[in-house]
């Protein structure tokens, strides 16, 4: 089976049923528009409605388009094809149409900038780019330095550049029946790039027997069904958003995207698409009991019955904001997913909606996959030591995309290595520490970083925290907390530094620095961008007192 087969048969079974809504909250409330064939471009070229959707049957037409647009064009299997894009309707239709022809799907972070986009363009060797409006000023000024760029298409109710083509247009000739092309599981079938928090990006290959263990893993973890309603907020480029809506893929059931991150259109969107599963990132769940703590939310004014299932994913979960989160929605299941692009998505490893009391842990191994903590010789740790995760299954990446020296650095026996330092308790549960590469040594102790930031997270004044080591003469490094306080409140380092006193004297951190946390789409902290911030003029310095 390859993740086509899916739609189609979706497409067959449930085709005048709802499969996608999106929604765009700052709009009109009175404009929705119902995508049919029917009316293909007019509805996608009209000025922004508040709701658009799509059923089954029209989703897989429009795949079977832009597959047959493609074809028309004399592109060949295996070709690499970007999307840049943001999230909307037409956003995977045109993915599953890229891997209908048989070609290589590429989503590309909407936050790259120009040259961002220039080298990821020539890293994967795309050959044919599609992108949004969003974007237009973005390819003005790299359209011509993109030598293997053979053709781009534009979707989007905009004048087109003149460097691209008006792809809803030439869609609108081409047949909607099924490709003449035979797909087999171990084709080739997407590359994602890495986040870059630790570097320019990777190219991560993958093919489709990754995409369905990924379908088979989500929908077991969380157990989808048709009556279940999957609210999609993070963006889709990225494998977290994609991965869990193909539970949904899976079960033939309503998936809603969401434009918009505030708390009230959350939950407007939850109570008017009658939406069962939620995946949030930290912020946005923290931010959604900010919201109802201070009362600018008011939960009576919403209708949360069918809600049965929050989870979170993308990056360390401090404990504190679940145990808070529960109190707020007590009859709510939740979920932690711990996964990587490289292990395509979230997943590999997952708590367990009925492990509340095991908070903190990102869970056991997932479902078709095995997990072990290793030390640097590759061995297996005992009991509560510190070692590194390493996972296998089904879905770890077949390589970094022309990057050997990369490949063999985190593939391993088959096992991928993930540089997250982890520990596992006598249940089997295991605990992330931190990064590998995050990890503070100051005066010959190892500190890490989410430890201490979970720590501090419990302040009633911190909104959030990153924790990173600065250079520092004599013990090498220090602990510095970038302390993000909440809105409206007031925050001294004194009154930081005494409510550190419950942590040990080598955990504490020797500065804090008042500032805003940054965090990428996927809601992980950008920590090189505070070393970038932060760390050089004290490196410089410790190297002169050095």
């Amino acid at each position: 089976m390859v993740i086509t087969d899916l739609l189609e048969r979706n497409a067959r079974l449930f085709g005048n049923e709802t499969a996608l809504v999106e929604i765009n909250p700052s709009e009109d409330r009175d404009k929705a528009v119902t995508w049919r064939e029917a009316s293909l471009i007019e509805n996608a070229s009209s000025s922004a409605p508040y709701r658009r959707e799509m059923s089954w049957r029209d989703f897989d037409r429009r795949a079977n388009r832009f597959a047959n647009l493609l074809l028309s064009r004399g592109i060949k299997r295996g070709t690499k094809i970007g999307m840049l894009m943001m999230n909307c309707l037409e956003f995977l239709p045109i993915y599953f149409g890229i891997l209908k022809a048989g070609c290589t799907v590429v989503p590309m972070n909407y936050r790259y900038s120009g040259e961002e986009i220039r080298y990821c363009a020539d890293l994967a060797d795309l050959e044919l780019l599609v992108f949004g409006p969003e974007f237009i000023e973005r390819m003005d000024t790299i359209f011509d330095k993109l030598p293997m760029m053979k053709t781009m298409f534009f979707v989007g109710k905009e004048e087109t550049p003149a460097y691209a083509e008006d792809c809803l247009t030439l869609m609108s000739f081409c047949s909607s029946n099924p490709p003449p092309v035979e797909l087999k599981e171990t084709d080739e079938a997407a590359i994602y790039f890495s986040s870059g928090t630790t570097g320019f990006p990777k190219a991560i290959l993958h093919n489709h027997h990754g995409l369905i263990c990924s379908c088979m893993t989500e929908q077991n973890h969380h157990q989808q069904t048709r009556d279940d309603v999957f609210l999609c907020i993070p963006p889709l480029y990225h494998t977290g958003a994609k991965m869990h809506w193909f539970g949904s893929l899976l079960a033939g059931s309503k998936a809603v995207l969401l434009r918009g991150v505030k708390p009230e259109w959350i939950l407007r969107a939850v109570t008017e698409e009658k939406c069962t599963i939620v995946w949030l990132l930290v912020p946005w769940a923290q931010d959604m009991l900010d919201a109802i703590d201070s009362g600018r939310v008011k939960l009576a004014d919403y209708l949360l019955d069918q809600w049965r299932l929050m989870h979170i994913g993308a990056q360390p979960v401090p404990p504190s904001l679940i145990h808070r989160w529960m109190k707020v929605f007590p009859h709510h299941k939740y979920d932690t997913n711990y996964g990587l692009s490289e292990s395509i998505g979230p997943g590999c490893v997952h708590l367990g909606m009925d492990n509340v009391e095991k908070v903190g842990a990102i869970g056991k191994p997932g479902y078709l996959w095995e997990a072990k903590v290793v030390d640097e010789k590759g061995c297996e740790v005992t009991g509560d030591e510190v070692g590194e995760l390493a996972v296998r299954g089904p879905g770890v990446m077949l390589e970094y995309y022309k990057n050997p020296e990369a490949t063999n650095e985190i593939l391993k026996g088959g096992w991928l290595y993930t540089g997250d330092m982890a520990r596992i308790d006598a249940d089997g549960f295991i605990y992330l520490v931190d990064r590998k590469k995050d990890v503070i040594i100051s005066g010959g102790e190892n500190l890490y970083p989410v430890q201490i930031e979970d720590f501090l997270r419990r302040f009633e004044k911190i909104k959030d925290v990153a924790v990173i080591g600065l250079p520092e003469p004599r013990l090498g490094e220090i602990a510095a907390a970038i302390v993000e306080v909440k809105e409206g409140e007031t925050c001294t380092e004194a009154d930081i530094e005494a409510f550190c006193k419950e942590l040990p004297r080598y955990k504490r951190p020797r500065k804090i620095i008042f500032d805003k946390v940054p965090r990428n789409p996927t809601g992980k902290i950008e920590k090189p961008v505070l070393r970038q911030k932060y760390c050089h003029g004290r490196l410089v310095e410790a190297q002169i007192t050095g």
